[in-house]
């Protein structure tokens, strides 16, 4: 039943390759450094771990808490919640959300004045809502190792992103890693 995590794990780690964008670009020099990020992240890792993702919400098991309505119907709406600060994000980052590169420009405007990781913000609450989805067995565990990654791997890429861009330091101190902070009153 657990064989959907060999996809699963392979391609998070070969995802983590965006979090050591400096180091491939030392070792590689710019040019080469910046495909073999593409390369790890976008053709084996993403597709990878999405895929050992739908192995875990479709295989066949029973749930392990009954299906209420109000689970599925946050579930939907967290995935859907989820899609909107990744999109924004997307947006804002353009090229170099594919291909980072030690020449990338810090971006701090649009949903990024706001938070730092808003695709990994709308990962975090796609996770969340897949685990109200799919209560199984093989989801669950999923779920929460996709948590855990983002988590890592946010850790890791802050730290190539100071090593590539000094203002970078700054902006972790103006601006919240998922969340966006509230106004102030008065």
């Amino acid at each position: 039943m657990y064989w959907f995590l060999l996809p699963l794990l392979a391609g998070f780690a070969c995802d983590w390759a965006s979090a050591f964008t400096t180091a491939c670009s030392r070792r590689w020099g710019q040019r080469r450094g910046r495909r073999v990020t593409f390369f790890l992240r976008m053709v084996i890792g993403m597709p990878a771990w999405a895929t050992g993702l739908a192995l875990a919400v479709r295989t066949p098991a029973p749930r392990l808490f009954p299906q209420a309505p109000a689970a599925e119907i946050a579930g939907w709406l967290l995935v859907a919640a989820g899609c909107l600060p990744m999109i924004f994000g997307l947006l804002a980052l353009r090229f170099p959300a594919a291909l980072p590169s030690t020449q990338d420009a810090l971006v701090a405007h649009g949903i990024y004045a706001h938070i730092r990781h808003p695709i990994y913000a709308g990962m975090l609450l796609e996770f969340l809502g897949l685990a109200l989805l799919f209560p199984t067995p093989a989801a669950l565990p999923a779920c929460a190792l996709g948590l855990a990654w983002i988590f890592v791997k946010t850790r890791l890429e802050e730290l190539d992103l100071v090593q590539r861009m000094p203002a970078y330091r700054a902006y972790m101190q103006r601006v919240p890693r998922f969340l966006p902070r509230l106004p102030r009153k008065g």
